[in-house]
């Protein structure tokens, strides 16, 4: 299993992340009580379901040995196991933030973030 967990967000919400040193999550994630991940094989499928309309995003590259204590593995779409991180994310447990832009056919992944 890969050592890192993803999230996709809104880039603005990771700048301020970077600046204050912890990221609490937006809107559905505050409903659901955690912070939504991913793990690299489940990304593009994210993307497709949760994020069609939006233009711009970010996906930050999260350390899973040091935000293990917070995450919690939960079935979720597809009857798949999600990463779910349970209280704020450190930014110091994350390790890249890839800037993402939306194609004319949709969300293209960087080639390190593909399964």
């Amino acid at each position: 299993m890969d050592n890192m967990i993803y999230r996709i967000a809104a880039p603005e919400a990771l700048a301020v992340a970077a600046r204050t040193g912890a990221y609490g999550g937006e809107a559905f994630d505050k409903a659901d009580g955690f912070i939504h991940a991913s793990t690299r094989a489940q990304l593009a499928g994210t993307l497709a379901a949760h994020y069609a309309d939006a233009d711009r995003l970010a996906v930050a590259v999260i350390d899973l040995e040091a935000v293990s204590d917070l995450v919690r593995w939960e079935t979720s779409r597809g009857g798949e196991d999600f990463p779910h991180i349970y209280g704020d994310l450190p930014w110091s447990a994350v390790r890249a933030v890839h800037l993402l832009k939306k194609e004319d056919d949709g969300w293209r992944l960087p080639e390190e973030l593909t399964a």
